[in-house]
């Protein structure tokens, strides 16, 4: 599974470190900052994590992450789905 997450403010070093540090614990987990364009390139070999999981991880930096792209269907699949209802007016 390949995520990429956006988080502005990763430039920073200590911010960067402070990710190290969180993510170097998670097992079979690879990553990449950019740190141009602050976006993050998470891999995991077992779906080991799920959204909620990576975002409080951001969180606890003080970054709110946006996730890029489509979310894979196993990413989030403790939680229930349903379609959105549209009204026309």
């Amino acid at each position: 599974m390949m995520e990429q997450v956006y988080a502005a403010g990763l430039r920073d070093l200590n911010k960067v470190l402070e990710l190290d540090y969180h993510l170097e614990a998670i097992a079979r987990l690879r990553y990449r900052v950019d740190g141009n364009h602050d976006p993050v390139y998470l891999e995991l070999d077992n779906a080991t994590l799920n959204g909620r999981e990576i975002r409080a991880i951001f969180l606890r930096l003080g970054r709110n992450p946006w996730f890029i792209g489509a979310i894979p269907r196993n990413f989030g699949r403790n939680r229930k789905r349903s379609r959105l209802a549209f009204k026309r007016p």
